[in-house]
């Protein structure tokens, strides 16, 4: 949390005119901070909700630790499958990190403020690092194109510079976008409604705060969900596409079910993040509940990270193997 408010000091030191913008026509008043309204008001539910999202939290770093650590000392996961696993681990710690501990901190203090500056902070680095998850996975299934429909080609095809490329495009591509969505949203005036009916600073609920005309933030953020989150997802469907007409075309039954085996832990975690992120908007859409939108995001904030390590590593023997070795079992 102490590191999130280092960032954001560089970032209106940055760009310090902008935060002057946030003014109240009324009495010209600055905006300073906001409030959270987390997911209940009871206090008896809070230590409840802190036991929860604390467990929750700390396998999600442990386990995705472990996957870095795994794939970092056992030689046999240098390989771009893995290569690409750690990275989606790195960005699934770090898109919990920016939520999930101010959210305690908030129920530990019994305070539900945030500042201006750590708000925009929080709303930046979580754009980041949701968007990188999204784009690794579109990268991870390219991976298992070609490993199933070009096998002989493969460590040709997914040479290291390629592998490097590929997630240092993802890197930029979604630091241009958190960056473009932030900015637009440091153009906005907030008057007198500053209570987020969130557990963090989400973009959308931004915007709906602002009581100045946000049609372009809108116009820019329902563009961007287009390109970038439609643009993954249509290649996530069409590697896929091609990997089912390349297992249709293997003869035997042990074949089919090997090659499938070697995508079945990634398509499991495109299909849960995916699953969650359509039931957050269609949940949304149905019932106009802030509460409603802030609990089902959990699933793919908090609940989606922590299940990854799970995935990988309950069917994939290289992984397991890895894992062992780390916690020094005698038979491996």
């Amino acid at each position: 949390m102490f590191i999130i408010e280092k960032i954001s000091h560089v970032i209106f030191f940055l760009f310090p005119g902008s935060h002057l913008q946030h003014m109240n026509p009324g009495n010209d008043t600055q905006i300073s901070e906001f409030f959270l309204l987390g997911f209940s008001e009871r206090p008896e539910l809070q230590p409840l909700i802190f036991g929860l999202f604390l467990s929750m939290y700390l396998i999600t770093v442990f386990g995705n630790l472990l996957i870095l650590r795994a794939v970092s000392s056992d030689s046999h996961l240098h390989t771009p499958m893995y290569f690409f696993l750690a990275n989606l681990s790195f960005g699934d710690i770090c898109v919990t990190s920016t939520t999930v501990p101010k959210m305690l901190w908030n129920i530990q203090t019994q305070s539900k403020v945030i500042t201006y500056e750590n708000c925009i902070t929080q709303m930046y680095f979580f754009l980041l690092f949701a968007g990188l998850d999204i784009f690794l996975l579109t990268v991870m299934a390219y991976d298992r194109f070609v490993a199933i429909c070009h096998p002989l080609h493969y460590m040709v095809i997914m040479n290291p510079r390629l592998c490097g490329l590929l997630v240092l495009v993802s890197w930029i591509m979604c630091v241009l976008n958190s960056l473009l969505q932030t900015l637009m949203v440091l153009g906005l005036s907030f008057c007198t409604t500053l209570e987020i009916s969130h557990f963090f600073c989400e973009l959308n609920q931004m915007i709906q705060l602002a009581c100045s005309d946000t049609s372009i933030n809108n116009l820019v953020m329902y563009l961007a969900a287009v390109l970038l989150g439609g643009a993954s997802l249509a290649g996530i469907l069409y590697s896929y596409s091609k990997i089912v007409s390349s297992i249709r075309g293997i003869s035997s039954a042990q074949g089919k079910y090997k090659a499938f085996s070697t995508c079945a832990s990634h398509l499991s975690v495109v299909s849960l993040f995916y699953c969650t992120v359509l039931g957050v908007y269609l949940s949304s859409a149905a019932t106009q509940s802030s509460l409603s939108s802030a609990t089902a995001s959990v699933m793919y904030t908090v609940v989606t990270p922590m299940l990854n390590p799970f995935i990988y590593s309950l069917r994939n023997k290289d992984i397991k193997r890895a894992l062992k070795r780390i916690v020094g079992d005698p038979g491996t």
